[in-house]
């Protein structure tokens, strides 16, 4: 697929370069297309570099470029990579020799379990909880509306707590500055920056296609959605807040590829929350984490074609 140059009016060229990534244990993940690559630093301070190919759980094209249908895709594609990398990266701390042998069948199945625990627990924090707080209300306050907001409200408070308190663990501390140091990297690229790590240092550690953003608009989302479910049945009610996930999903998969295309001010605007809250998920990185992250672009990126061709066309206008 061609890559597609958004520019700002007058200003310094931001470019979609189409990479993107997390912040892994004392690394950076980077994938372009169906390449990618985990870069870590090691114990001993050695940055050991893993590049692979994930070609994705569908290969449908029709399926993988529907509205809506590709951003479900994406998200269970990237919980799937993002586990898997996580899983890589932790390998190197288990033991003071090096990453452990461990048997792939074993840890495939592992992995699954993980995943699997994850989704319950997001549902039963995110979803169950809210909406059986939100009861307690209801033999006091009359409005359905009312009740309805009062349980997103309760969502949203939630979804900031658990940023907040995982956001003290050192471990996780550290894995925001790493994530920082990913957002630099990208934004050094896509404004026609040298990938060095002074450049990258002075880029912002903000992104508008970040996955805080997007888990900000999957709960702003929902909020909106579970106002057109207005069912008697306590249980229906329920059931149907869960079905409605994969839509909401997909819807806000659609939001964040279109603000992380374009310069739109409107799309600034809805923007502007996920990138507070950004604040609390990203740390300024150090250089020795810098590094890691370019090594990761590096690995699965040609940005010097890439700041060179922006260039050229900043030149052309």
């Amino acid at each position: 697929m061609d890559i597609l140059y958004f520019f700002k009016k007058g200003g310094n060229g931001l470019a979609y370069s189409g990479i993107g990534g997390q912040a892994v244990m004392e690394g950076v993940m980077m994938k372009n297309k169906e390449s990618y690559a985990v870069a870590v630093r090691k114990p001993d301070g050695e940055i050991i570099v893993e590049k692979r190919e994930y070609g994705g759980i569908c290969r449908n094209e029709t399926l993988r470029n529907m509205v809506f249908v590709r951003g479900i895709i994406n998200f269970i594609e990237s919980m799937v990579l993002g586990m898997s990398c996580l899983t890589f990266s932790a390998s190197f701390f288990e033991d003071e020799e090096g990453p452990a042998e461990r048997d792939a069948k074993k840890e495939r199945l592992e992995m699954g379990l993980t995943i699997a625990l994850s989704i319950v627990m997001a549902v039963a924090i995110f979803m169950a909880l809210p909406f059986g707080l939100s009861l307690l209300f209801q033999s006091h306050i009359k409005s359905e509306t009312a009740v309805i907001l009062i349980e997103g409200m309760m969502r949203l408070l939630i979804f900031l707590g658990y940023i907040l308190l995982i956001s003290r663990l050192e471990d996780i501390r550290r894995v925001f500055m790493y994530h920082g140091a990913e957002h630099k990297c990208i934004n050094c690229v896509e404004h026609g920056l040298d990938l060095t790590v002074e450049n990258v240092k002075n880029s912002s550690k903000e992104h508008k296609r970040c996955g805080t953003s997007f888990l900000f608009f999957v709960v702003i989302i929902t909020i909106l959605a579970t106002m057109f479910i207005r069912v008697d049945s306590k249980v229906l009610r329920l059931v149907l807040r869960l079905a409605i996930v994969p839509l909401v999903a997909g819807v806000s998969y659609e939001v964040i590829r279109l603000a992380g295309r374009s310069e739109n001010p409107i799309m600034d605007l809805l923007s502007k929350p996920g990138l507070w809250m950004q604040r609390l998920t990203t740390k300024e990185p150090d250089e020795s984490m810098i590094e890691v992250g370019i090594a990761s672009v590096e690995a699965v990126f040609g940005w010097k074609e890439f700041v060179e061709s922006i260039r050229e066309k900043e030149h052309d206008v």
